[in-house]
Order: structure tokens, then C-alpha cells, then sequence
């Protein structure tokens, strides 16, 4: 069985990687412009032992990268999302660019890109990524982490071949997790006033409230934003002070598919990080593609 070699633009701390590692694909370098991002990767070097770069894509030529036969990208997608404040940040404007750089003058066997589903709003973005000469695009959307997990986070999943293959869409497995079995018995979990206030009726918006003992309960969208507001989505706990609580970050590391070995720092910063990845089963999927492809 022949293993493709691949490597990942704008990595974050690797849920994309660890998926399509976990299928069989060798993923021998990670990039990302984020120092925590990346330093959280290389705490975790028993799932990275390839080469993890700080650095920003917009500064590496493609001829000084090595040549793999999949380049993965999952540029930032602020602008693309419809809640997007873009106001003083990277929105992925050229970032999407760079990555076709690499993509038009490499010319490797296969490319990925995970976005939000809005990105196909953006014709530039779709024209650049779409009608590349000389490959066959399959685009995958909504893509759902609720498939593999019990999160709703729909995705936009874009494969790129030299040769045509047919790829079917991802349908929900049977031995999906409940939310009640991602749950710690005894979270550390912060909090802070604001969330005991918005659990009293003070707030400016209602916070989403997740019953886990609802069969077919599923969680919202992991979302970055978490970290600056642990009040927006509150889990019930009976064991709780105040009955609710918001998610630790094991459980939402969880949510994503990080399994428990995976070392996150337990601070704020951390939901951040993991809000930003790509569930790993979707990963997963992914990578699963890639073999089949590069093994008929």
C-alpha cells in the first residue's frame, strides 16, 4: 500500500493533521503564523514528531518547501463567516491567495481546503480554488461534525485531483458518542461572574443551554470566541452550583475529537485554540479520501 506524503497550511494546533494521520496519510510539516498554536503542537510531539513551523505562509517560497503529494490548507475564514467582525484582523483576503500560490506552482497529486460554508459566497476565492488546470475539484458542503460527534459544525470540505475520482459524501455513523459521555464528573471549570449573572437572567443575549440527558443531544459549534465569553453556551449539570455551567476544555477538546492524550494548557486561551480546529474525525474523512485515491 503506497503512503502519500502531505503538509498543512495554517495548522493550528493540528486536529486536521491528526485525522488524516490517523487514516494513514504521513504528514511530514505543519505551518501556522500562531506561536501557541504551534507551541501547543510540539507539546504534543507524540502525535507530531514532523517538522512544526512558525511562520507566515506570505514568506515562504513554494520551491524551499518540500514537494508532498497533498497540500492541506484551512486559511482563516473570518470574512467568509456571516457573524464575521473583521475590524483590525487577517480575514484570509490573501492568505487564500498564498495558498493557491503553492498550490499552482507545486502542482501536487491532491489539495485540501476546509472553510466555512460561506467561502462559496466569494466567486474570487471559488474561481481561484475551483479552476485550477489540469485537476478535478469535488466540493463536500455542509460537511457536519454532528457525523462523528455530537457537535453541530457544518463545513465546507474541497478536494482537489489530478486524476477524476469519485468521492461520496459523509453520512452519520451508528456509534456516534452522546454528549452525557464527553462530559467530565469533575470539571475544573471557570466561573467567572458574568456567566453566574447570565445564568441569573442578566444578559444581553441567552446563553445556548445544552440538556446532555436529551437523547440526541447535541452541543452548538465550538467557537474561538469562547475564550473571551465562557457564558454563551452553558451545559446542565445537576452537580453544578447553579445547575449550569460552561463546557471545560477537555470536553470541548472533546467535542472536537481531540482524544484525552492530547495535552491542552487548562486555561482560557485553550478553548481558542481548539474552537479553531477542524474536528479530527472530519480530519479523518479526509484522510481516508486520500488513501483510497492514492491507491486504486
Amino acid at each position: 500500500m503506497y503512503t502519500p506524503i502531505a503538509k498543512g497550511y495554517f495548522s493550528g494546533c493540528g486536529g486536521m493533521e491528526i485525522g488524516i494521520m490517523q487514516a494513514g496519510v504521513n504528514i511530514i510539516q505543519s505551518l501556522d503564523l500562531d506561536k501557541e498554536a504551534t507551541d501547543c503542537m510540539r507539546a504534543n510531539s507524540h502525535y507530531f514528531s514532523h517538522t512544526v513551523l512558525m511562520a507566515d505562509i506570505k514568506d515562504k517560497t513554494v520551491l524551499e518547501q518540500p514537494h508532498t503529494d497533498i497540500i492541506i490548507g484551512t486559511y482563516p475564514c473570518t470574512k467568509y463567516s456571516p457573524i464575521a467582525d473583521i475590524h483590525g484582523t487577517r480575514t484570509g483576503d490573501d492568505l487564500f491567495l498564498h495558498f493557491f500560490r503553492h498550490i499552482a506552482i507545486e502542482q501536487p497529486e491532491m489539495y485540501v481546503v476546509e472553510n466555512v460554508p460561506g467561502m462559496r459566497k466569494f466567486r474570487v476565492v471559488m474561481e481561484a480554488m475551483t479552476k485550477l488546470q489540469d485537476y478535478y475539484v469535488n466540493i463536500f458542503c455542509p460537511v457536519d461534525a454532528a457525523n462523528w460527534l455530537p457537535q453541530r459544525r457544518k463545513r465546507l470540505i474541497l478536494i482537489g485531483t489530478r486524476k477524476p475520482f469519485s468521492i461520496s459524501s459523509p453520512g452519520q455513523i451508528n456509534n456516534r458518542p452522546r454528549l452525557k459521555d464527553i462530559l467530565e464528573n469533575n470539571p475544573d471549570v471557570e466561573m467567572p461572574g458574568y456567566v453566574i449573572n447570565r445564568i441569573n437572567g442578566k444578559y444581553r443575549d441567552m446563553p445556548i443551554i445544552v440538556d446532555p440527558s436529551t437523547p440526541g443531544a447535541i452541543a452548538p459549534t465550538c467557537v474561538a470566541h469562547y475564550a473571551k465569553d465562557l457564558g454563551t453556551r452553558l451545559v446542565k449539570d445537576r452537580n453544578a452550583k447553579y445547575g449550569l455551567r460552561p463546557f471545560s476544555v477537555r470536553e470541548y477538546a472533546r467535542l472536537q475529537g481531540f482524544p484525552d492524550d492530547f495535552h491542552f494548557e487548562n486555561k482560557r486561551s485553550s478553548y481558542r485554540l481548539i474552537g479553531n480546529a477542524v474536528p479530527v474525525h472530519m480530519g479523518r474523512w479526509v484522510g481516508d479520501v486520500a488513501m483510497k485515491y492514492f491507491n486504486l
